[in-house]
C-alpha cells in the first residue's frame, strides 16, 4: 500500500471539506479551493480526518492513490497557512515595480515586461541596494509554482555572470568565460 496514500489527513480547527461525488471543496480562514478528483480513489472525511482509499492494487491505482491524498493535502495546508514561493533579481540595473496588482520587470531587454495579475495571487516585492526580491503567495500550491516560473522564464539565470532572475537559495553553476591569448 502507497506510506503517503495511507495516512490520514488532519484537519485543522476552522477548516471544513465537503466531498460531493467527484468534487472536494475545502473552506478556511485564507478562502476557499475546490477541485475535481479522479473516479478512481475513494475519498472519506470522518472523525476531523480526510482517509482516501483505492479499490485495487493495480498499478493505476496505486499512482493515483497517494497523488490524490497529496492533493488534498495540499488544498488543506493552502487555505489554513498559504503557499510563498521567493524570486530574487539579479543584475546590474535590473528592477522591478509594482503595477496595480501587477508587476513591472525591466531586466535588460530594450522594453519593460509586464507580469499581468492572476487571480489568488499577491506580489510582494522588496527593493534595496543589495538585492530585490518578488514574494509569490497564494493558497494554491499549483498556480504560486506556475507564476513563480513564469517570472523566472522572463530572465533566467545565465552561467557566466549570473545575472537574471532565480528562486531564493537556487544555485547557478558557473562556467569561466573565455581565456585571453
Amino acid at each position: 500500500m502507497s506510506r503517503i496514500g495511507r495516512m490520514p489527513i488532519p484537519i485543522p480547527e476552522g477548516v471544513e471539506v465537503k466531498v460531493k461525488g467527484l468534487e472536494v471543496m475545502v473552506n478556511g480562514p485564507k478562502g476557499t479551493l475546490s477541485r475535481e478528483l479522479h473516479a478512481r480513489p475513494v475519498v472519506k472525511v470522518s472523525d476531523g480526518q480526510v482517509f482516501v482509499t483505492r479499490p485495487s492494487e493495480s498499478r493505476k491505482d496505486k499512482s493515483l492513490h497517494g497523488l490524490t491524498r497529496t492533493l488534498i493535502a495540499n488544498m488543506v495546508e493552502g487555505v489554513t497557512k498559504g503557499y510563498e514561493k521567493e524570486l530574487e533579481v539579479i543584475g546590474l540595473g535590473y528592477r522591478i515595480e509594482a503595477a496595480g496588482k501587477g508587476l513591472i520587470l525591466n531586466v535588460g531587454y530594450s522594453h519593460p515586461v509586464r507580469i499581468n495579475p492572476v487571480d489568488g495571487i499577491e506580489f510582494e516585492i522588496q527593493s534595496d541596494r543589495q538585492r530585490n526580491s518578488i514574494k509569490v503567495k497564494g493558497i494554491n500550491k499549483e498556480v504560486v509554482g506556475f507564476v513563480a516560473a513564469e517570472i523566472r522564464r522572463v530572465k533566467p539565470p545565465e552561467p557566466y555572470k549570473g545575472k537574471g532572475i532565480r528562486y531564493a537559495g537556487e544555485y547557478v553553476r558557473r562556467k569561466v568565460g573565455k581565456s585571453g591569448v
